[in-house]
């Protein structure tokens, strides 16, 4: 990222949320393992600003994460302190990069208050993230559809092989069960440590459905190809996670099953992002999500469940100056 100059301005950050859509290669034996594919979305997003105060405090969404993650950045020098208001944040645990996004907004608003010409990834290995998977990397520089090449022998997120815009008129279905939680921190590298082999005609089919299927639906806007692909992935992928997911591809077996009813009512390329427990499913216009909204919105609702509909988001993060801050370290919109 391009400095701004040194300032006492406070900075805004907006951070999109991202769906990981799968695995390539979970199997590893070309040297490279994981493989993430992955998309950006305009909602839920994270919003905070920074400035500059006499000790470090946070307020609003996330407070502790955010004291914790700015510590990583600034340390606890006593002439260094920053204050955060948090105004949005994505939900935790949900699998849509809320830990990646917070990392990346805090370390970019520090940055640029400072002067520094840090790029995400720079931002990323300081806040210990990313080093699995560079969707959320990749997401909160310029968005889109995102496909990177996989943990090698350094820690740095994963190189991008695969940026591009995703459909404007095409919608994504979100199912939200916040009853529920996805595996995270070090259960979650207990959980891919425990992981049975991973055949390697399994990976070899995936990155075929990627590249004959999945792409050049994406590229033709021919929503069936690609999500017939993404559906038969997330089957593969999600079998092999089942053992750490209670049996199943959902972590939330209402989610699952609500997901498998937007499909049966023509939605297409359904999932979980992630560990969940957030479901997903594709459509090809505004108009599709809503009749697909409206009719399953009460036995959503029965369950206990939320539905969001979203767009796929072709830009970055947004990083804006703020003037005028108030002296005592409020920030002032």
């Amino acid at each position: 990222m391009r400095p701004f100059p040194a300032s006492s301005a406070a900075i805004r950050v907006t951070a999109p949320a991202r769906l990981h859509l799968g695995f390539l290669d979970l199997n590893g034996d070309l040297g490279r393992r994981y493989g993430s594919i992955g998309l950006s979305i305009d909602r839920p997003a994270t919003e905070l600003a920074v400035a500059r105060a006499d000790q470090h405090s946070a307020t609003g969404h996330e407070s502790e994460r955010a004291l914790a993650l700015i510590r990583k950045f600034t340390g606890e020098r006593p002439d260094n302190g920053y204050a955060i208001n948090i105004t949005e944040a994505i939900p935790a645990h949900a699998g849509l990069g809320s830990g990646t996004q917070l990392a990346l907004a805090i370390g970019a608003a520090v940055a640029a208050l400072e002067g520094r010409e840090l790029s995400a990834a720079d931002i990323a290995s300081l806040g210990e993230r990313g080093a699995r998977s560079g969707i959320g990397v990749e997401a909160f520089t310029s968005g889109g559809f995102i496909i990177d090449g996989g943990k090698g022998k350094t820690d740095r997120p994963p190189p991008v092989t695969l940026r591009c815009d995703f459909p404007a008129e095409w919608r994504v279905m979100l199912i939200f069960d916040r009853s529920n939680a996805g595996v995270s921190g070090e259960a979650e590298v207990s959980a891919f440590a425990g992981l049975p082999p991973f055949p390697e005609s399994s990976a070899a089919h995936i990155c075929h459905l990627v590249l004959m299927r999945l792409m050049p639906g994406l590229k033709e806007q021919d929503i069936t190809a690609f999500g017939s692909a993404l559906t038969e992935i997330q089957e593969i992928v999600g079998g092999h996670f089942a053992s750490k997911q209670g049996g199943s591809a959902w972590t939330s077996k209402a989610v699952g099953n609500l997901a498998l009813r937007m499909r049966e009512l023509g939605a297409t390329g359904i999932g979980q992002s992630s560990w969940g427990p957030t479901g997903f499913a594709f459509v090809d216009s505004q108009k599709a999500a809503e009749r697909l909204y409206h009719s399953l919105y009460e036995e959503a609702k029965g369950v206990g469940l939320e539905i969001l509909i979203a767009h796929g988001r072709n830009s970055g993060a947004r990083i804006e100056t703020l003037r005028n801050p108030k002296t005592n370290g409020a920030l002032d919109k």
